[in-house]
């Protein structure tokens, strides 16, 4: 694989190319300057297929959007994927087929499709995270850190907010911030997680149980994203929240993993991985 610092760029697809996160991480990639857009990926059925990449930047950049996967791969290091988790399987065994490392941004994978990405992974390197965000990843480790030391006598929350199309709840960032404080403190996030409530806090109609993380949802508009972790105790509640305004941080932590993959030949890895906060 070429190094960054040399003098070739790394040749990046994108998948997706014709949705909103697709056309902000092709215009990432034509921004940056030591990466270059070598294909961009989307169905049959889109109406963006063979047109250029970029036409919707006014400036286009000579790669056309194809949905013929193996084509659209040809010149590729790494492929950049937010797409949806049976089309990112798809496109992570052709990776593996052709030797192309892969950013998986995907979220709302079943933990059979978490075992076959961990498959793939030992045949090409692969950087995945809910959520590429720098500042949400460096937010896990706050929560971390905060969840040792308010496990006990602190009811926790979390509450997210996404916009109309997103199509998973809780969004993966979410359940990735329930497993950190799940694991900071000693649980099982498939046991002590309560995702809905109606009537009475607790299922079993009693007060809230104070082993319990819970979670609240909230779809509406063009939210980017938006997360706040509470921490409720008596006579004083902690809260961290981030709160996105543009997609771009995805795509800048896409690029940053990008370049991680760059002296990497196989493994799974995280943003932890990407940021050195592991």
């Amino acid at each position: 694989m070429t190094s960054v610092a040399g003098a070739a760029r790394l040749r990046v697809a994108v998948a997706g190319a014709s949705g909103r996160m697709g056309r902000t991480l092709v215009e990432a990639v034509l921004a940056s300057d030591d990466c270059a857009l070598a294909g961009a990926l989307d169905v049959a059925q889109s109406p963006s297929v063979g047109q250029d990449a970029a036409a919707f930047l006014g400036r286009p950049c000579g790669v056309v959007i194809n949905s013929d996967l193996r084509a659209g791969l040809a010149d590729t290091q790494v492929l950049i994927d937010f797409t949806r988790p049976e089309g990112t399987l798809g496109h992570l065994a052709l990776c593996r087929e052709l030797g192309i490392n892969a950013v998986v941004g995907t979220t709302g994978f079943s933990p059979a499709e978490k075992a076959a990405i961990a498959e793939h992974a030992r045949h090409i390197a692969i950087v995945m995270a809910p959520n590429m965000s720098v500042g949400v990843n460096v937010v896990m480790k706050l929560i971390e850190m905060a969840a040792r030391s308010l496990g006990q006598g602190y009811d926790i929350e979390i509450v997210e907010a996404h916009h109309r199309h997103k199509v998973d709840a809780p969004s993966g960032t979410a359940l990735r911030m329930g497993e950190v404080m799940a694991g900071a403190l000693g649980r099982d996030l498939q046991q002590c997680a309560v995702y809905a409530r109606e009537g009475r806090s607790s299922p079993d109609g009693g007060e809230r149980d104070p082993s319990s993380i819970g979670f609240a949802t909230v779809r509406g508009g063009d939210i980017v994203g938006e997360h706040t972790v509470v921490f409720a105790g008596t006579g004083e509640r902690v809260e961290i929240s981030h709160k996105a305004t543009s997609r771009a941080i995805y795509a800048q932590g896409s690029l940053r993993a990008t370049r991680f993959l760059a002296d990497k030949a196989k493994g799974l890895f995280d943003m932890n991985d990407v940021l050195g906060l592991a």
